[in-house]
């Protein structure tokens, strides 16, 4: 069993279904509004315990209703919340979510208690970052407490997976990068941060050429119903996504990453293997509405990898 620890947002989905997603100016009609716990780090950790993972979070959270709601969201997937702190100032992270009937979506974000991260909050997790195999983060908090986070990795042995999502509106910090071990963004991420837009297959070995010489060897590129490309010092490749009707791609990435590392070896040696189980797990998720209640378990797992 896996030991993650999880370093990102804890937000408080609110998902609006709409027809079609409105011009510029224009008003369009709400057939249906529902809430659930999400926030990309939030859904990661959901995903690594779901899919077999002993996982711990990283996180804050404000002094409110939604922050209770969280605190309680992760316990009840037996995550480790001791290391989620308080924020007296802000509330805690919110996302309003329009899908549209073919199952697409556009996000807005508050990041609230989630952008109040700080590197001494990073620093009392130290035990458990210290204890885990794979520490994992985003952008939805703080790029300093991401980096506080894999220094205590790096210094540990433990293996580091940057998600460099949403794509930065700034520059990645030069030290993160030297930390990351492996790097997994999706195509327009990745195309944000090496300038080089994915188109095939040519395209994704030009960029993990450009990431190996920021310093980052291993790579992982989403890219939606096309599936995903690894790529190692030792072997690359991209393995196709299983056809599926998507009804709600919120949390696909999210499902991705959480299943991806729960199953990981430190080394890398089963990169494939875990890549085509986290494709199965997105295959599911992109299946079902919501960000975290979509997010499959181990058992359902399983069972569509032995049917495939």
């Amino acid at each position: 069993m896996n030991k993650i620890t999880v370093l990102g947002s804890l937000n408080v989905d609110t998902t609006f279904r709409i027809k079609r997603f409105p011009e510029p100016g224009e008003t369009v009609h709400v057939h249906e509004k529902t809430s659930a716990a999400g926030g990309k780090g939030a859904n990661q950790a959901v995903a690594a315990a779901r899919s077999g993972a002993k996982t711990a979070f990283i996180g804050q959270i404000g002094d409110d209703g939604a922050g209770k709601f969280m605190l309680q969201s992760l316990e009840n997937d037996n995550i480790d919340g001791s290391y989620v702190s308080t924020s007296e100032s802000v509330g805690t992270g919110t996302a309003n979510i329009m899908l549209d009937e073919n199952g697409q979506n556009c996000i807005l974000v508050y990041g609230g208690a989630n952008q109040k991260l700080t590197v001494a909050d990073v620093k009392k997790a130290e035990p458990v970052i210290k204890d885990s195999d794979f520490v994992v983060a985003q952008f939805e908090t703080p790029q300093d407490a991401a980096t506080a986070a894999f220094q205590i990795a790096k210094a540990n042995g433990v293996t580091t997976v940057l998600n460099p999502a949403p794509a930065p509106s700034t520059s990645i910090s030069t030290e993160l990068l030297k930390l990351t071990d492996i790097i997994a963004p999706n195509e327009l991420e990745s195309a944000s941060i090496t300038g080089i837009k994915i188109t095939n297959e040519d395209s994704m070995i030009a960029t993990a050429d450009k990431f190996s010489n920021m310093g980052i060897n291993n790579l992982i590129i989403t890219v939606g119903d096309k599936g995903a490309f690894y790529s190692t010092q030792s072997d690359r490749e991209l393995i196709p996504a299983f056809k599926v009707k998507a009804i709600d791609t919120t949390a696909a990435g999210d499902t991705f990453i959480g299943a991806f590392v729960s199953q990981l070896k430190p080394d890398f040696s089963n990169i494939k293997s875990a890549v085509t189980f986290a494709q199965h797990a997105s295959s599911l998720t992109v299946q079902r509405l919501g960000a975290q209640p979509s997010i499959p378990k181990l058992d359902e797992i399983l069972k569509v990898e032995n049917v495939q």
